[in-house]
């Protein structure tokens, strides 16, 4: 039997078939563009994304052949929302993540509802990307959309809408909206009401891995689907990914290095304190039945090491042009190979997690004539690790203990990046086998759901590990004393910044 992910993402959807024992049939991708027609302003063309969903999905249908898929779940980007009219038409683009537009709707309504309310509501902190002051800037700026809209809805629910399904919204998913109620798992009205959001425009919360409906019989035809293949819900992709890890116990956590990078760790029940709220650190579902999870995450990740390709890496171009090898393989080949004495504050991008600092600028420090190019590289990817290291003291502080780390994404191919991560984090890093893991967990949910094997089940047997890194203990006391001086730059360079 046979059981689709699909992964719906900003800058690209993938579709990937699985059999029953968790092994990649067929796969297909496609990019869609990211809109940016203001200063601030980020948004994806829904009908674009549906499309290309559909168009990954027949096609990693024709590639897998005669046995048709059985269940598919959605592993859906956070925060994005579509409104739908009454005819099913899309009346605006999504406003995805990066969206900032709603910058003082976020602070002034917060305020005036109560910050440390709504942290105890949602498990979230404000922030202009969440759901709800994105509802609101349109309520404000566009009200004709916001009235004629009959549903707003994320992307895992605009799947199952353009599907035919009545749509239904992992909790986890729902958590990231800043309009769900956690605790009690069901849409707040408190919330709901004050900001004058109709529920019932809302998809319905479900836990993740519940059947919510089948793809009607035309539809199937179309896209290749058995006649009766069942929709199940899925959820955000963070803790799908962590799922799709095998990091569902306590003191696991998966680490995903992408673009931008997060970790998302298990722990058994929600975790609400100062510490985590004064650090925007929030808690909401895992997709793991009975447990819970929150994201670390920093916006420059991948992306620091796409600059340097850009600016100082024509050598490893010119010959990734030549041999058909990964540019980013050769890029790390040519790092330093022992700790650097540099420090570098990455903030290329907007800071994530614990400042949501969208102001502050990267800083590279102790640069001499005779520093090279391999140094600068280790000391760019240095402090991304220090960065995270931040993140886990927070978390450790708050009682959320990590021992090990299930890396994936595609950073996590390789093992120069991944030895550097464990020695800076101080924990033992493991690579899984399916990288990819966002879509196998959310086949792995359609399986449970379909063949109502126990999910812990499913993910002992489909989850499989390659290589365990340990720290090497040298660097490991070497970035232990320099990330007390990592600590001291932020606050710093801010007072820099005030003058």
């Amino acid at each position: 039997m046979h059981y689709m992910g699909l992964d719906v993402g900003q800058t690209g959807c993938k579709a990937v078939i699985f059999d029953e024992n968790g092994n990649p049939i067929a796969h297909s991708y496609r990019e869609y563009r990211t809109i940016i027609p203001k200063e601030g302003w980020a948004e994806l063309d829904s009908r674009a994304v549906i499309n290309s969903c559909f168009d990954v999905i027949k096609e990693v249908q024709d590639a897998a052949g005669k046995n048709k898929v059985k269940a598919i779940a959605v592993s859906s980007q956070g925060e994005a929302f579509t409104p739908v009219g009454k005819g099913g038409e899309f009346l605006a683009n999504a406003t995805i993540t990066f969206d900032t537009r709603a910058k003082e709707i976020s602070e002034r309504w917060s305020k005036d509802f109560g910050i440390k309310k709504l942290y105890q509501i949602t498990g979230h902190t404000a922030h202009p990307m969440f759901t709800i002051f994105k509802l609101l800037w349109l309520k404000e700026n566009n009200p004709k959309i916001f009235e004629d809209a009959e549903k707003f809805l994320c992307f895992e629910d605009l799947v199952q809408h353009s599907m035919g399904v009545e749509p239904h919204i992992g909790y986890s998913l729902a958590g990231r909206t800043m309009l769900f109620d956690i605790k009690n798992e069901t849409w707040s009205e408190e919330i709901t009401d004050r900001a004058g959001i109709e529920t019932s425009k809302l998809a319905i919360p479900v836990p993740s891995g519940k059947i919510v409906g089948e793809i009607p019989k035309k539809l199937a035809e179309k896209l290749g689907f058995e006649t009766g293949a069942l929709i199940v819900s899925g959820g955000h992709d963070q803790p799908i990914g962590g799922l799709g890890a095998g990091a569902i116990n306590e003191g696991m956590a998966m680490y995903a290095i992408g673009t931008s990078i997060c970790i998302t760790p298990a722990f058994n029940e929600p975790v609400m304190n100062d510490t985590l709220m004064k650090n925007n650190l929030c808690t909401y579902h895992h997709s793991y039945p009975g447990m819970y999870t929150t994201v670390a995450f920093h916006l420059t990740g991948g992306n620091i090491l796409r600059w340097f390709r850009d600016n100082f890496g024509q050598p490893e171009l010119l010959e990734a042009n030549k041999t058909g090898r990964d540019v980013y393989d050769l890029i790390m080949d040519n790092m330093d190979d022992k700790p650097t004495s540099l420090m570098v504050l990455p903030y290329f991008t907007p800071t994530g997690t614990p400042y949501f600092d969208s102001e502050v600028s990267g800083i590279i420090h102790g640069l001499k004539l005779t520093t090279t190019r391999g140094q600068i590289l280790r000391a760019l990817i240095e402090g991304v690790g220090y960065e995270m290291k931040l993140n886990l003291e927070i978390l450790e502080k708050s009682g959320i203990s990590i021992k090990e780390i299930r890396a994936i994404g595609g950073g996590a191919k390789n093992d120069r990046m991944l030895q550097l991560m464990a020695d800076i984090l101080g924990v033992p890093v493991i690579r899984v086998k399916v990288t990819e893991a966002a879509c196998m967990a959310a086949a792995m949910l359609a399986c449970h759901a379909h063949s109502g094997e126990p999910l812990g089940e499913l993910v002992a047997r489909w989850v499989k590990t390659e290589r365990v890194i340990e720290p090497n203990p040298q660097n490991k006391e070497y970035y232990t004393e320099r990330f007390s001086i990592y600590k001291k730059m932020y606050p710093l360079l801010k007072k820099l910044e005030e003058k």
